[in-house]
C-alpha cells in the first residue's frame, strides 16, 4: 500500500472540501481566519505589545489582541487612531490578511449567489402547488394544449398549469409566453428534467396533480417514451394509493395493448394517427365537418357536458330530453354503469341514475329550461330521400403515413366501384398504394407519380371528375415548408377550378395552425390541423376521462356519427322557422339535431365558416336552398 506524505494527504481533503462549492469556502475562510486572528494576539501578548506610546502603558493581553486584529481583519479603517510601530505591524499585517479573506468572501457568496439563481434556471426546485395540471414532455401540441387549459380554467380559483420536459426551463418559458401569451388567472411553472427519472415526477408533485398529460415527443419511436413516462407514474415507488387521471397519446396501433396494460386502468390514450385518418376521411365527403370537431373539442366555445337528470325528465324518454333544453343539444344518455348511448332510440326511457350527455356552452348551462308548449310546425318538414352512401371518385394529393388509413376508413363510407387516384412525388407511395388494394373492398385505386406543388401537374389530372380531393402533408420535410408546399397546391386547384368555372370539395392536412388563416385564401373547404385537433382532445380528455366514450363512438364507422345533411330533409327551404321544429323533424327520422351551416358564409372565417352549433332553440331562421343541418345519425 502506497505511503503518502503529510502535504499531500492535505491537498487531497482541501480539494475535496472546495469542490463542494461556497459554504466550504466559507468555512476555510472562517478557520484562516480564526488561526491568523489567534497567531496575530498570540504575537501581541508574547512581544509585551502595548498598543500605545505612553511609557508606563500595560501590555495587552491575548484576548484584547486578538479582538483588535480582529476587528482589523473586518474593518481595515480601525487602525487609523493605532500608536507604536510594533503594534501598527502587527495591525497592518492583520488588515492585509483581511483583505484577502475578505476579497474571497465577496467572490464566493457572489459566486454563490450566481450559482443558486442558475440552478433556479435549470428548474430543479420542487413544485408545492397541488390540483394542478401536470405536462410531461415537449412538443407542437403543448401551445395549444396551454391555450385551451387556460381556457377551461378561466372559472377557476388559482389554477396552475406544471410542466416537466427536457427542454432548458429558461427558453421554454420564453417560448410558451410568446406562442401562447395571456395566462389570465392561470400560473404557469416550467420545470426541466427527465419524465422518466422518478425523482423528477417528485419534484412536480405529481401525487397532487388533477391530471397527467403525456406528450408524444418528436423522435423515432415516441410510443416508446410514452410508455415509459406512464409505466413510471403508475408504478412509481412514491405513488398514492388513488388512481391518477392520465392521458396520453400514442401514435401507432401496434403498441396500443402494452400502453394500455401499463397505464393499468388509470390511463387513456388518444390513438392520433387513427384518430386524425378517420377525420380526414369523414370531412372529406362532408364540408365542414372540421369546424364542428374543432368547435366540439374547443373550450372557447360549446363542449360536451354530463349533467344528472332531473327529477321531471326521469321516467320519460330521450325524444322528451331533446326538447327539455333550450339552449343545450342533447346528443346521448350516459348510463348509471357507464355505458355511453349517442342519438339512442327516441323512446329510451330515462332512468334514475342516468345523465344526459349534452353540446353546451359551459357545465353550469346544462339547464332543463325549455318552452312548456314546443309549438312544433310540422307543416313545414319535408322528409325528401337522402343517402350519404354512393360510388364516388377521390383524388389524394400528396402522401404519408396516414394515407392508407384514410382510404381504408373512407372504404366505409362509399359503394362499390368508387374509384381512387393517388398523385404523389414520391416512390415508396407507389408500393404502399399498390399493397393497399387488397384490403379495400368497395374502391379501385391508382397511383401516379407526381410533384403536387407543380400547375402543369394539376392540369393534366381530370380534376372535375372528382367529387372529393384530398391534400395530404409531406412530413419529411421541415413543418413550414411542407406547409408551403401544401398552400402552393391549394392556390393552383383554386386557379385551375375558377378557369372551369368549377368549386371542388376540398380537404386540407396541415402542420401549423398559424398557417391556417394562410389557407382560407384558397378557399378549401376544410383544413384539418392534425396536431392542432390532438392537442384540442388531449385538453379534454384532461378535464374529463369519460369524454373518451364518446369520441370513441362519434370517430368511428359503426353507430351514430356527425352529417351535415341538406336542410330539404328536414324543413323547407325558405320558410322561417325555429330549432324546436328542426329537432322534431329530425327526431321523427330517428336523428338528433344539434346544428346548422350557413353555406353562404361557408369561406368567412369569422363567422365560423358559417358553422352554428348549438343554436339556442327559440331563435327564429329562414334556410337557404343548400344549406344544412347538422345531425347525429347512423348514416
Amino acid at each position: 500500500m502506497p505511503k503518502y506524505t503529510l502535504r499531500e494527504k492535505f491537498r487531497y481533503h482541501f480539494e475535496n472540501t472546495m469542490s463542494r462549492g461556497p459554504v466550504a469556502v466559507i468555512q476555510w475562510l472562517a478557520i484562516v481566519s480564526i488561526v491568523s486572528v489567534v497567531v496575530l494576539g498570540a504575537i501581541i501578548l508574547a512581544f509585551g505589545i502595548t498598543g500605545s506610546t505612553e511609557p508606563n502603558a500595560e501590555p495587552l493581553g491575548f484576548v484584547e489582541g486578538s479582538w483588535k486584529s480582529l476587528m482589523a481583519t473586518l474593518d481595515p479603517g480601525t487602525m487609523g487612531g493605532d500608536e507604536g510601530w510594533e503594534f501598527r505591524i502587527v495591525r497592518f499585517v492583520a488588515t492585509l490578511i483581511g483583505i484577502f479573506l475578505i476579497s474571497i468572501l465577496i467572490g464566493s457568496i457572489s459566486s454563490g449567489i450566481d450559482q443558486k439563481i442558475e440552478e433556479l434556471k435549470r428548474g430543479r426546485s420542487r413544485v408545492l402547488d397541488g390540483n394542478h395540471t401536470l405536462i410531461l414532455g415537449w412538443s407542437e401540441k403543448i401551445f395549444t394544449i396551454i391555450k385551451e387549459i387556460v381556457e377551461a380554467n378561466s372559472n377557476q380559483k388559482r389554477p396552475c398549469i406544471v410542466i416537466l420536459s427536457d427542454k432548458d426551463k429558461v427558453e421554454a418559458e420564453e417560448e410558451i409566453k410568446s406562442r401562447v401569451g395571456d395566462f389570465r388567472n392561470t400560473k404557469i411553472v416550467v420545470r426541466s428534467g427527465s419524465t422518466l427519472e422518478s425523482s423528477a415526477a417528485e419534484m412536480v408533485n405529481i401525487n397532487e396533480a388533477r391530471s397527467i398529460i403525456v406528450l408524444s415527443p418528436e423522435v423515432d419511436n415516441p410510443d416508446t417514451f410514452v410508455i415509459k413516462t406512464v409505466l413510471g407514474i403508475t408504478n412509481g415507488r412514491h405513488r398514492h394509493a388513488d388512481p391518477y387521471h392520465i392521458v396520453a397519446e400514442i401514435r401507432d396501433e401496434r403498441n396500443l395493448e402494452a400502453a394500455e396494460l401499463v397505464g393499468n386502468g388509470e390511463a387513456v390514450y388518444v390513438l392520433s394517427e387513427d384518430l386524425i385518418s378517420r377525420v380526414i376521411a369523414q370531412t372529406c365527403r362532408q364540408s365542414g365537418l372540421s369546424v364542428v370537431y374543432s368547435d366540439l373539442l374547443e373550450f372557447a366555445g360549446d363542449e360536451i357536458y354530463f349533467e344528472a337528470l332531473p327529477g321531471s325528465l326521469i321516467g320519460k324518454t330521450y325524444r322528451d330530453a331533446l326538447f327539455a333544453y333550450e339552449d343545450s343539444a342533447i346528443i346521448g344518455i350516459y348510463t348509471a354503469d357507464g355505458e355511453v348511448l349517442i342519438n339512442p332510440p327516441g323512446d329510451r326511457a330515462l332512468l334514475n341514475g342516468d345523465s344526459v350527455i349534452a353540446i353546451s356552452e359551459d357545465d353550469d348551462t346544462v339547464i332543463p329550461n325549455g318552452r312548456a308548449d314546443l309549438r312544433i310546425d310540422s307543416d313545414v318538414f319535408n322528409h325528401s330521400q337522402y343517402t350519404s352512401l354512393k360510388a364516388e371518385n377521390t383524388l389524394v394529393l400528396g402522401w404519408n403515413d396516414k394515407g392508407s388509413r384514410i382510404l381504408a376508413e373512407l372504404d366505409n363510407y362509399v359503394r362499390e366501384g368508387s374509384q381512387v387516384l393517388v398523385v404523389a412525388d414520391d416512390v415508396t407511395a407507389g408500393e404502399q398504394v399498390a399493397a393497399l388494394q387488397t384490403r379495400l373492398k368497395f374502391q379501385q385505386i391508382a397511383f401516379r407519380r407526381g410533384d403536387i406543388s407543380e400547375k402543369q401537374t394539376l392540369l393534366s389530372i381530370d380534376t372535375e371528375k372528382f367529387d372529393h380531393i384530398i391534400v395530404l402533408s409531406n412530413r419529411d420535410i421541415d413543418i413550414q415548408e411542407s406547409d408551403a408546399k401544401t398552400l402552393i397546391s391549394l392556390l393552383h386547384l383554386r386557379s385551375i377550378g375558377e378557369s372551369k368555372g368549377r368549386e371542388y370539395s376540398i380537404v386540407t392536412e396541415m402542420l401549423d395552425m398559424r398557417n391556417r388563416e394562410l389557407g382560407v385564401v384558397a378557399k378549401a373547404d376544410d383544413f384539418v390541423v392534425s396536431d392542432n385537433l390532438i392537442s384540442l382532445m388531449l385538453s379534454q380528455l384532461s378535464e374529463n376521462r369519460e369524454l373518451k366514450k364518446v369520441y370513441d363512438v362519434l370517430f368511428q364507422a359503426e353507430g351514430s356519427e356527425i352529417y351535415l345533411k341538406p336542410v330539404r330533409r328536414y324543413v323547407k327551404p325558405g320558410v322561417e322557422t325555429d330549432f324546436y321544429t328542426i329537432v322534431a323533424s329530425a327526431a321523427e327520422l330517428g336523428e338528433s339535431a344539434i346544428g346548422y351551416r350557413v353555406t353562404a358564409e361557408s369561406h368567412e372565417s369569422e363567422r365560423q365558416f358559417g358553422v352554428r352549433l348549438n343554436p339556442n332553440k327559440s331563435d327564429k331562421v329562414t334556410f337557404a336552398e343548400n344549406d344544412f343541418i347538422i345531425v347525429l345519425s347512423e348514416d
